[in-house]
Formats: structure tokens, sequence, C-alpha cells
């Protein structure tokens, strides 16, 4: 019997829940696909895709035009004199001082030394990273939700509990104007209770007010319209997670961005790698090949090249350090989000154990609070009490079950918040 005003008050927030109901964990996937942060993981499929592209276009051949005019103030010549050694009728020719040459290079890759796969290594290992982001911040929502939600379902049950009481403050003014038909009572006992009755009717357009403030949140959040009809059901049965193992989105954050990291080692150990092609190159100029030929001709090369950038070397080691650091920063902080997550489990825990207690002795100040009430009742039938005394003995009791009512949802909300800390 001592909890029977809240069972009450929170019979009449569900009397209405025949209606569908909206749970937390319909909120929770309702919010995720309503959060304009969800289009990023498209974006991040079609970049990797262009990237991609981008990067495979590198084993196909390579065409370059170009074109050279030019003018040179000295030429390569034969200084010997023929006739001075009695060859006559024959003339040594000069090279040309204006030159004009148009090319086309072709060339095709054989072996890059593993650039264009550690390319598209990478570009694959920043989408996760990318995508992992976006599984934080999306994640990051679900505590936004449970807030309002919570608050919601808190406002309920004071709604419901506001109800009972000034259904048993109209009961009681009805009793005392019965007593003041008797004798037992005066005006100044009916006016305590109707100045009660009034407030507790003023405390409703407050809780009213406050969730729909509250609603307009939540319809925000979920995309979807949340009035004073809509109905949210409370959790039942909700327990502490008995699972210990931290499955916070952010731990694959920190494991993706590190392996983005590692493929820029890759990278790195592939540019120090000589490349081999294939190369064809056909021209159109003055001169041709014959450097001595001063006619436009036309002239083709082709053969297999080796290309070694040595001056890569110069760098590799800072460059591989300056990764290993990264990788460091990031082990760092993902010790440091396991320390911060395990310090919250323990608070969020504590806190679970602090409710259920203080639930423990609502029960008995509800049980006590109500039979100080009934008592002050009789005693306004017999004319041996104030209506004041009756209306504080009633506020009294309408005060210990608010108290349950708080404690029950932050016991809720605590679970939840648990649950969020670990992701279980």
């Amino acid at each position: 019997m001592t909890t029977r005003p809240f069972c009450i008050a929170l019979a009449l927030a569900a009397c209405l829940t025949s209606r569908a109901q909206l749970t937390i964990e319909q909120c929770y996937e309702k919010a995720r696909a309503n959060y304009p942060l969800i289009k990023r993981y498209s974006l991040i499929d079609k970049t990797e895709g262009i990237d991609l592209a981008r990067a495979a276009k590198g084993y196909l051949p390579q065409l370059a035009l170009s074109a050279l005019a030019s003018v040179q103030s000295d030429v390569t010549d034969i200084p010997i004199d023929l006739s001075s050694i009695g060859v006559d009728g024959i003339e040594i020719p000069t090279m040309s001082r204006d030159q004009y040459k148009a090319t086309i290079d072709l060339s095709q890759s054989i072996w890059d030394g593993g650039n264009i796969s550690s390319r598209r290594k990478a570009v694959r290992a920043q989408a996760e990273a990318d995508r992992r982001q976006t599984d934080v911040s999306l994640y990051a929502v679900n505590a936004r939700v449970s807030r309002v939600f919570f608050g919601l379902l808190l406002v309920d049950a004071q709604l419901g509990q506001n109800r009972l009481l000034q259904d048993e403050l109209a009961s009681n003014c009805r009793r005392v104007e019965a007593c003041m038909a008797g004798g037992l009572a005066n005006q100044s006992d009916a006016d305590a209770l109707h100045v009660d009755l009034a407030k507790a009717r003023q405390a409703e357009a407050q809780l009213k007010a406050t969730r729909a403030g509250l609603g307009a949140m939540l319809s925000l959040l979920i995309g979807e319209p949340v009035d004073s009809t809509t109905q949210l059901a409370r959790p039942t049965g909700a327990t502490p997670p008995t699972a210990t193992a931290n499955r916070r989105p952010e731990l694959s954050l920190y494991d993706a961005q590190a392996a983005a990291l590692r493929t820029q080692g890759s990278a790195i150990t592939a540019g120090l790698m000589p490349r081999l092609s294939l190369f064809a190159t056909g021209g159109y100029g003055k001169p041709g090949l014959d450097m001595f030929d001063d006619r436009f001709r036309l002239f083709g090369i082709a053969g297999v090249r080796l290309q070694w950038n040595i001056g890569a070397l110069y760098t590799a080691k800072a460059d591989r350090r300056r990764i290993e650091t990264g990788i460091d920063e990031v082990a760092n902080r993902r010790e440091a989000f396991v320390f911060d997550t395990a310090l919250d489990t323990a608070q969020r825990s504590a806190e679970i154990r602090k409710y259920d207690e203080m639930i423990g002795y609502d029960d008995e100040i509800i049980r006590l609070r109500r039979s100080v009430k009934q008592a002050s009742v009789a005693k306004m039938e017999r004319g041996t009490i104030s209506g004041t005394d009756l209306a504080t003995d009633i506020n009294a009791e309408h005060a210990a079950v608010q108290d349950k009512i708080l404690h029950e949802t932050q016991r809720l909300e605590a679970i939840y918040n648990l649950k969020f800390a670990t992701n279980n």
C-alpha cells in the first residue's frame, strides 16, 4: 500500500498507451536516420570510388604531347678543312641555328615499386577512418536523445501524480465544506485547501509547458511530430549491463586512424623503389634524329626506361619517424579514452546503486507520509485540525511520491547512461 500513489501516477501515464508507443530504442534509430550527418556515408563512398579510380589510372598508358621551337646561339660543327688534305668537292654539313620539333610520348608502367597499390590502400584506409568518425558523431546523438526522452518520462509521471494530487485536494475541499456545514471547520480551512489546489493547477501548467518544449526537441531529433498525445514507452525491467567490455565506436575510430597512418609507411617504401616502364616517342621536326640533316623529318624512338629517385632516401627516415609518432599519438588518445570511460562507468554504476538505496527509503517515507495524512483527514472530520495542517500533510505525501518518481526516472537514465558509456 505504501507505493499505491506512485503506481497510480505511472498507471495514469500508461493508461493511454494502448495506442502505439514510442520506445527509446526507436528514438535512437529515428534520430540516427534523421541526423544530417547520416548522408556523409554515401559521400565517403563516392569520394572513395573517385579516388580509387584516379589511382587506377596509373596502370593505363600515359600520353604526352609537346612542341618546341628554338634559336641557338651556337651549334655543333666539325672544324676540318678537307681541301687541305687533298679532298675536294665534299662539304661537311653544319646544324641549323633554328630548330623545330613536335613529339608524342607514350609510356607504359611495367613496375612502379608498389606506388599505385599503396595509394589505393591509403584511399581505402582513409575512407574507413572517415566512416568510423561518422559512427562516433552519430553515436553521440544517442546521449542527446536519452536526455530528452527521460526528461519527458519524468514530466509525464509528474503530471500523472499532479492529477492525483488535484483529485485528492478537490475531494478534501468537499470534505471540509461538509464539515463547515456541521460546524467542525471554518472558511479558512477550505481556503487553505483551495490555495493548494490552485498551486497544483499552476504546477500542471508549468509541467505541460516543459513537456511541450521537450517534445519539440525530441521532434527535431527524430524527425517526427511529438505533441501532448504522443505516448512514450517507459523502459520496464531495465537492469545494469553485465558486460564490462568497452564497445564504443571511438575504439574502432582509433584503430582505423592507426591503420591509415601505417598505409603512409607503405607509400614511403614504394617511393624508394625504382620504376620500370616501356616508352615510345614519335615526332616531326627539323632536324630529326640526324642532327646534320637540316630538313623536316619524321622520327621515332622506343625502349625500356629505368628510373630511381635516390633523393627520396634523404627524407625517408624522418618520414617514418613522423608516422610512428602519429601512431603513438593515436595510441595515447585511445588509452586516455579507455581510462576516462572506466571512470565514467564507475561513476554511473555508483549512481545506480545510490538510486536503488534511495528508492528503498522512498517506499518507507511514502508509507509514513500516507499514514500521517490519513490521520489528519480523520482529525479534520472531527474538527481537531486546521485545513492548513491537512494541506501540509497532503503536500508532504505528494512530495514523497514525487521524490520516488524522480529517483525511479533518474535510475533508468543512469542505467541507459551506463549502457551508453560502454555501448553494451
